[in-house]
């Protein structure tokens, strides 16, 4: 048994040469290690590379890991920034409606809503998917509804165009200069000479100039089927093409024409036809 030990320790310890033929000229260089060192290098070489691959998977797991909350933290993310979006849309639709509601009139809504105000946008939650797409669908509706009465308040002719009473009405008159009876398109507001005319609705002016027996005359389309006649002007002071505001001066009052006095000569028109200017006089401007 002893010969036996004897005989494996010394072939343990028997050395082994290596040769490592570089290339080139240079000079083969020897290695002598006994077998138990290069068994020793080899088992160590194996664990030392199991333990690397070991890391580079484990690397690569927390790669793997690291991506997925990475994706977690930008999606939650975006869904934050959406909903924040979407609380803030609803508090300036909430505010909106708040205003509304406290106002006496519908003149007074349509004069003061800010319809862009009532937009929520859209949501892509689970949660509160349906209740959220029904609100946003009626107040979609509302915004729609009181965007297009806005459109027609704002074209609707309100008040008087110039301050002064009205001397002669609309219909069948006898007209002052012939004497004879005669259909009177518009109103006649006696007031002072160089007094300021005002559109009485928003528009774009179709005529400014001179029209013979009407004298100098502004003509501005409202939309919505309205347009507004001026005559008699001592003189104009908007331009065709020019956009006017409920409220704008559009030129003074004069006795242009064929007049007897100063006066604006005040028309509506709906559709194409004159109408009586008088109801609107006594809507709130």
């Amino acid at each position: 048994m002893t010969r036996i030990v004897h005989a494996l320790v010394k072939k343990a310890f028997t050395p082994v040469t290596i040769m490592l033929i570089p290339h080139g000229n240079l000079n083969a260089l020897n290695l002598r290690i006994p077998v138990v060192g290069l068994v020793v290098c080899l088992l160590m070489a194996m664990v030392g590379g199991g333990y690397i691959v070991r890391l580079a998977i484990s690397s690569l797991e927390y790669r793997h890991e690291h991506q997925t909350m990475a994706d977690k933290v930008k999606f939650y993310s975006e869904r934050f920034s959406q909903w924040n979006s979407t609380m803030t849309a609803l508090r300036k639709v909430e505010s909106e409606f708040r205003k509304i509601f406290s106002l006496e009139s519908k003149e007074d809504i349509l004069r003061t809503v800010d319809v862009d105000n009532l937009f929520i946008g859209s949501i892509d939650s689970p949660d509160l998917e349906h209740e959220l797409k029904k609100t946003i669908a009626t107040v979609g509706e509302i915004k729609e509804y009181l965007a297009v009465q806005k459109d027609i308040f704002t074209a609707t002719p309100l008040g008087y165009p110039a301050d002064g009473n009205i001397s002669s009405g609309y219909g069948k008159r006898t007209d002052p200069i012939t004497g004879l009876m005669a259909f009177h398109s518009g109103i006649d507001i006696s007031c002072g000479r160089g007094s300021d005319i005002r559109a009485t609705a928003d528009g774009v002016v179709s005529h400014s100039g001179w029209a013979n027996q009407s004298g100098y005359v502004v003509v501005i389309e409202h939309g919505c089927g309205f347009s507004t006649v001026y005559a008699h002007n001592k003189s104009n002071a908007v331009k065709v093409g020019q956009t006017v505001k409920r409220g704008d001066i559009i030129g003074y009052v004069g006795s242009t024409g064929r007049s007897t006095g100063p006066h604006v000569h005040y028309e509506v028109w709906k559709d194409g036809k004159s109408i009586n200017p008088y109801e609107y006089l006594k809507r709130r401007s």
